[in-house]
């Protein structure tokens, strides 16, 4: 079997020995919980519960603000305490509501489902929406509009990204050995909106037991196949994983749709399956809280409001004091300045590290290696990228490609001179596309 794979990328020590064989967990909330109205790409949720009122599991406490919105569900029963502003894991700030759990766990009746085979495409994606279901890989956009394509007949390639290439994260993982059967199901439904479409799970070949059981359980279907990926950094962005599924390229002014794809996280597909199949909403994700600090590295399925330091509590607690928590990954995480933050629909997860490695590093004069293009994967250069960064010459920065940077941050992994690369692109790239968007 051939592997699938992409020019440039790295190989970063992955550390997923920590927590790779820790089953989900689940995790009931010690705390007030958060639930943040800005927890996707698009506007805020609106919320449509006041201070005092009481709510059940599974009850809609924030409406989606617009189309590309989706709506939020509580996790637990109990009394709304506040709602008022809170930070983010990237440092922001935005409305939440406050709940107090009362332990009961009262649910609601969810709304009953015709059986899948008799749902049609707009049931299947009204479904989707009603449960505010958004990608769950990192990016927040919401999944029925990404499953609403101006021409689906066009749509021809279904891809669960299963890759899960960002180091220490095991999540993902443990959730295609744990409830394979779910995540085909999910699969399967995605397949009734495009008929002219095969789906694709994409696995690293460092997984060879998830690449076996879903092999196993997809070899009587038609329409599904498993395709093992070389094991390489980062073999999950977006459109990496498309070209090594598909050999397709897709650029900044393309979205996969335009390529005939559509790809959605492992997470997500099963949060599909359960809204169309269960009628349940979006409430829960599995999240990995890992590390060298922590004493217990662990996988949970943690309620979507929980706080971050219920997780690191449920995980041992700290072995050591930690240097740096980082949410999410050490590639494209952001670092944190405290640790009591919500789980959100995008959280995956909290490595908590006892260096800080990139702090360590002493910055010289770029010696013109090239090592930054060998890695990349959108095939541009860096670091004359970065230079026109430190001039803010943002002609210069987009005649080069600078918009084609997906920010995967292998180039600073690589420097030799120990230059901030990928935070100096990315500060740019963002500056460059809101002067697009002005000019609109």
């Amino acid at each position: 079997m051939s592997l699938g794979t992409f020019q440039g990328g790295v190989h970063p020590y992955d550390g997923k020995e920590l927590s790779k064989s820790k089953a989900l967990r689940p995790v009931l909330p010690k705390r007030d919980l958060a639930f943040l109205l800005s927890q996707h790409i698009g506007a805020p949720a609106k919320p449509i519960v006041s201070v005092g009122d009481q709510v059940k599991v599974g009850q809609k406490i924030a409406e989606a603000g617009g189309f590309v919105s989706a709506s939020i569900y509580s996790s637990v029963s109990g009394t709304v305490k506040k709602i008022e502003p809170r930070r983010t894991a990237t440092g922001a700030q935005c409305d939440a509501i406050i709940i107090a759990n009362d332990n009961q766990y009262e649910e609601v009746e969810y709304p009953k489902r015709k059986p899948v085979d008799q749902m049609s495409g707009k049931e299947i994606i009204d479904a989707i929406r009603e449960a505010g279901v958004v990608g769950m890989g990192g990016a927040g956009f919401p999944t029925h509009v990404k499953l609403s394509p101006k021409a689906p007949d066009q749509i021809d390639v279904i891809i669960a990204n299963c890759a899960e290439c960002e180091p220490y994260i095991t999540a993902d993982y443990r959730r295609m050995m744990e409830h394979p059967k779910e995540l085909i199901e999910g699969l399967k439904i995605i397949l009734k909106l495009f008929d002219q479409a095969k789906a694709v799970l994409g696995i690293e070949d460092n997984k060879p037991d998830c690449i076996k059981t879903l092999t196993d359980l997809t070899k009587n279907e038609k329409r599904i196949e498993v395709k093992a990926l070389k094991t390489k950094y980062p073999q999950g962005s977006e459109r990496q994983l498309i070209y090594a599924v598909t050999g397709r390229k897709v650029n900044s002014s393309m979205l996969p749709a335009d390529a005939g794809c559509i790809v959605d996280n492992v997470e997500t597909i099963i949060a599909v399956y359960r809204a169309v199949a269960e009628g349940k909403p979006l409430m829960e994700r599995t999240v990995t809280i890992t590390g060298p600090a922590i004493a217990e590295p662990s996988n949970f399925l943690a309620k979507i409001g929980t706080s971050f330091e219920d997780l690191i509590e449920e995980a041992g607690g700290f072995s050591v004091p930690p240097i740096k928590c980082i949410s999410g990954g050490p590639m494209m995480g952001f670092a944190l300045f405290q640790t009591d933050f919500p789980v959100t629909k995008t959280s995956s997860a909290l490595l908590c590290l006892t260096r800080d490695e990139v702090a360590e590093g002493k910055q010289t004069n770029c010696i013109n290696c090239g090592r930054c293009v060998s890695v990349c994967p959108s095939r541009i250069v860096p670091s004359r990228l970065a230079k026109f960064a430190e001039h803010d010459d943002m002609e210069a920065f987009e005649r080069w490609n600078g918009l084609e940077c997906v920010n995967c941050g292998s180039c600073s992994y690589v420097c030799p001179a120990k230059l901030s690369l990928a935070q100096a692109i990315n500060y740019m790239r963002q500056k460059t596309l809101a002067e697009k968007r002005k000019k609109k």
